[in-house]
């Protein structure tokens, strides 16, 4: 017996660029439930900003841009950062009536019949003309691999896992990463650790100044050109550098971001370099970023040799019925909100027989 649904379009995710994808569909006459489906595995709204550690309030967040259609207004910046957005998030979800499906874990997406895809769920199997992929990074935190990893006798945890500063009382913590996690964590830690050490593999940057228009528009660029080539993108942090606000410039002068390079190995005890320095450690703090979500599409063979998903605007150019929203240069809250438009625009098209069409992302 087959109990596969059909629908038009199956958007998977319910983060920020899934819900600014089905919020376009909905606003150009797509129907929840009948002609697609939002599909999430998180327990509740809000996306990976409901995993996010306590100490992380909605004043620290940068750039967080509004959903389409529905400002955020008068959040308390005291409040933290997972409750006040998880509260927008199913605002939003309420308010225009998308009906997410959760917790629902997509298992595949694969071939199907007529032309159409098949999309494995842990809630029976979905059939869909295109999809929207929006499934973000924060499942996949990426942790690098050194010598004498597995001997370490103390903790090993990675920003997904971070509880807060309070957990690290009287510890030494050892903060792998040159990123804005990175300095969030050392500046929050370095008042409770009985000592703090900053590793990075690169000697981070530091921006002066506004983060403009322009910065972000050249960064994103940066991003799109590494997903055309079909290479694994890199985050926009990566190519803007760090904002070199006042904590960061206290953190500089305390010593607290006194940046070492990156050890060569790690020990029982702590991390060593090849010159011989040794490190004692209690902790091992992985804040090395995340990568792409994607290995449900792995059955459609969309990675080029390079390791990457080619992509024109949000189109897989392997498949131009899988669109990616929040991969490369649309992964920001304002990048996210652009993609989700222009990827029903294309959609639309492709359903109606004209596909390849140029969209402006």
């Amino acid at each position: 017996m087959n109990n596969t649904r059909e629908v038009e379009v199956v958007v998977v995710g319910a983060g920020q660029a899934g819900l600014a994808g089905a919020y376009h569909l909905r606003r150009t006459g797509f129907e929840p439930e009948r002609d697609f489906v939002v599909l999430d595995h998180s327990p509740g709204p809000g996306g990976a900003w409901q995993f996010r550690w306590p100490s992380l309030t909605y004043g620290k967040v940068h750039g967080m841009h509004a959903l389409p259609g529905m400002e955020l207004t008068d959040a308390d910046p005291e409040r933290a950062s997972s409750e006040v957005i998880a509260e927008y998030f199913a605002s939003y979800e309420r308010t225009f009536d998308l009906r997410v499906r959760r917790p629902v874990e997509v298992h595949a997406v694969r071939e199907g019949v007529g032309g159409r895809l098949l999309v494995e769920t842990s809630d029976g199997d979905w059939s869909t003309r295109a999809l929207i992929n929006a499934t973000g990074t924060w499942d996949r935190p990426f942790w690098p691999r050194y010598p004498g990893q597995e001997s370490f006798r103390g903790r090993q945890l990675h920003t997904a896992q971070y509880p807060g500063p309070e957990a690290f009382a009287g510890q030494r913590v050892v903060v792998v990463g040159g990123g804005a996690s990175g300095t969030q964590h050392l500046l929050e830690i370095a008042p409770y650790a009985a000592a703090t050490t900053w590793v990075t593999r690169r000697a981070p940057v530091f921006r002066a100044g506004p983060f403009t228009e322009d910065v972000g528009r050249a960064a994103v660029a940066l991003v799109e050109e590494r997903v055309r080539q079909g290479l694994p993108p890199k985050s926009v942090v990566s190519v803007t550098g760090l904002p070199l606000n006042d904590a960061i410039r206290r953190g500089i002068e305390d010593g607290v971001l006194d940046r070492r390079p990156m050890f060569d190995r790690i020990t029982p005890e702590g991390v060593e370099w090849n010159d011989g320095r040794l490190v004692r450690a209690d902790v091992i703090l992985w804040a090395t970023g995340f990568r792409a979500a994607i290995d449900h599409l792995r059955p459609l063979r969309l990675r080029e040799p390079g390791g990457g998903i080619r992509v024109e605007g949000t189109r897989a150019v392997a498949d131009p019925r899988v669109h990616l929203l929040g991969y490369g240069p649309s992964a920001s809250t304002i990048g996210a909100n652009r993609a989700g438009r222009a990827a029903v625009r294309d959609i639309r098209r492709l359903l109606a027989g004209r596909p390849g069409e140029p969209v402006a992302a």
